[in-house]
């Protein structure tokens, strides 16, 4: 074994080799699957070679130069897998016996390589019939007559000699072995050929799975570096506002620790002028002089002005105000977050991961897309709503973005916008800014003038004036080009006329990614469709506009009802 080792059944490298007993080796999973297929018959073959085996092998890794997908961890290596044919001994040998390597249908024995040599070389066996399976000859004799089982009976559908058509089935439809194989083949051939379709199928769907497996992990990456980004601005903008709270207290708090030393200041120059009129008091009390005791009683008779109002802090003045503001804004806060997780939360659990499709009984058929319960009314689309914004720095140059980057209107005059690798610079054309992947997503928008609705990869072309950047004119997006006239859908310089005249100014758009498929619907009365691409969606998608008079995305919280 090489690492040059293909398994036979995916055409791919080795994952998890396998050695049957035949010797051929295949990847675990798709021998396990191949087998899965034969468990009604209870007779399982080898793809390659079409020995066959009962019952079914048991497997195990054994082939220690050939490792698994991560080859940092290598499989130890593990014994080959024993062979599940009988050794068979040659009858005729005597002593030491040898191995068989063929046995006589007829002569029910078998025979090793010299032994054999009879059969090929005597005109005595020339009808006689040599096989390679050199095990469970015991099966080809009837064990009533002990003759070999030479006819087949329809009746009993079951292998029967001679001696049991006289008997047991007189009068039955017996066949020859041969005639009964012969038919029995055309089945087994019919059977291989839908086995081998649906092992083919079931790989694509492997593959399939493998890549939507790693599409979800990378969008959850993706959530998780957003909401890590989200977060951390948040608890830079709390930390923003605790900053503005502090700086309101301290500005409140510097504010009256000022008028409160004027207060003060002033009640200490107050004291000391009475201190000073105290003494003069005392002193002209305890004069002798009657002259001067009465040439100053006039001037000391009368009390001093108040110089100062009292002053007392105000009880309606309190700083538990600003601590209770902070306090709603926290419940507030904690309010919010607990609704819309609540929300996201309910969404999410509401929407399965993964649609398990169940398989059809009988003869073999692929899943139709009615297994898919695909939404009918608009309820039902709208509980795949999401919310989607115009990306700024893909307009062009003649666009003016409104109402929170959900309205865009064309003007006839250049906006002076930033240069921008993302920006639209050949057609008037625009994106918004949230990748789509994953599952199913709805939206709406609404429109005046010829417009063009539909999804592009990141990887479109911005510049230029070519099939490269227009919308539906490449291969890296899908479009539906909408007028007064009618439809038209893009996708890869491909354009195809749609029956139907356009009136609704409302158009849906159904992603449904992981069945990689985008479908529009004209939204009157009922869900229109108007047209769906089938596509093999490789990256996450955007969804993109080409805009004639104005594009407005609507809001589906609360979704209008048509009349």
């Amino acid at each position: 074994m090489t690492d040059s080792f293909v398994c036979s059944l995916c055409a791919e490298g080795p994952r998890d080799p396998v050695t049957i007993p035949c010797g051929d080796t295949f990847c675990l999973e798709c021998i396990k699957m191949y087998w899965d297929q034969c468990d009604h018959a209870g007779i399982y073959s080898c793809p390659q070679c079409r020995a066959t085996f009962t019952p079914r092998p048991h497997l195990r890794r054994n082939v220690p130069n050939v490792g698994p997908r991560d080859t940092s961890t290598p499989s130890p290596a593990l014994p080959p897998l024993p062979s599940l044919k009988r050794d068979s001994l040659c009858d005729f040998c005597t002593g030491r016996r040898k191995p068989a390597v063929k046995s006589c249908l007829v002569c029910l024995a078998y025979y090793c390589e010299v032994h054999v040599k009879p059969h090929y070389e005597s005109a005595t066996f020339k009808r006689h019939k040599l096989v390679d399976e050199t095990g469970h000859l015991d099966r080809k004799v009837c064990p009533q007559h002990e003759k070999g089982l030479e006819l087949f009976c329809r009746s009993d559908q079951m292998c029967v000699c001679v001696l049991c058509t006289v008997r047991e089935h007189r009068g039955h439809n017996t066949v020859s072995a041969e005639e009964e194989r012969a038919d029995k083949q055309k089945v087994l051939v019919v059977t291989h050929s839908e086995v081998h379709h649906i092992i083919q199928e079931r790989m694509k769907e492997l593959q399939d799975l493998r890549h939507n497996v790693e599409v979800l992990k990378g969008n959850a990456h993706r959530a998780q570096a957003a909401s890590d980004k989200i977060f951390s601005e948040m608890l830079q903008s709390v930390e923003r506002w605790h900053a503005e709270m502090c700086q309101l207290i301290q500005a409140n708090l510097q504010a009256a620790m000022t008028q409160a030393q004027g207060y003060v200041e002033r009640l200490e120059q107050e004291i000391m002028e009475l201190q000073r009129r105290d003494a003069e008091l005392r002193q002209i009390i305890d004069t002798e002089d009657n002259i001067h005791f009465l040439q100053n009683f006039l001037a000391l008779s009368v009390a001093p002005e108040p110089m100062v109002p009292k002053v007392l802090i105000n009880p309606e003045f309190s700083f538990s105000e600003v601590t209770k503001t902070a306090t709603d804004m926290k419940e507030h806060l904690d309010d919010i977050c607990k609704k819309e997780l609540g929300n996201v939360s309910k969404k999410v659990s509401d929407t399965p991961v993964y649609v398990l499709i169940p398989r059809t009984g009988g003869r073999f058929k692929a899943p139709t897309r009615a297994d898919l319960q695909e939404p009918k009314t608009r309820a039902d689309f709208l509980r795949y709503s999401v919310r989607l914004t115009f990306d700024p720095n893909t307009a062009y140059k003649e666009l003016i973005l409104s109402d929170g980057n959900r309205r865009v209107t064309r003007k006839r005059s250049t906006q002076f916008y930033p240069d921008h690798p993302d920006r639209f610079d050949g057609f008037c054309q625009i994106l918004c800014a949230e990748p789509l992947s994953g599952f199913r997503h709805y939206w709406e928008a609404e429109w005046s003038g010829e417009f063009s609705v539909g999804v592009a990869y990141r990887s479109i072309s911005r510049k230029g004036k070519n099939s490269h950047s227009l919308l539906g004119y490449n291969d890296r997006s899908w479009s539906l080009l909408c007028s007064d006239s009618g439809y038209s859908a893009w996708h890869n310089k491909m354009d195809k006329s749609l029956p139907g005249t356009a009136r609704p100014t409302r158009i849906g758009v159904y992603l449904d990614y992981a069945g990689n498929s985008v479908a529009f619907y004209a939204i009157a009365e009922s869900m229109e469709l108007v047209h769906r691409f089938q596509a093999k969606f490789s990256e996450p998608l955007y969804a993109g506009f080409g805009v004639g008079a104005s594009v407005s995305l609507c809001s589906l919280e609360n979704p209008q009802t048509f009349r």
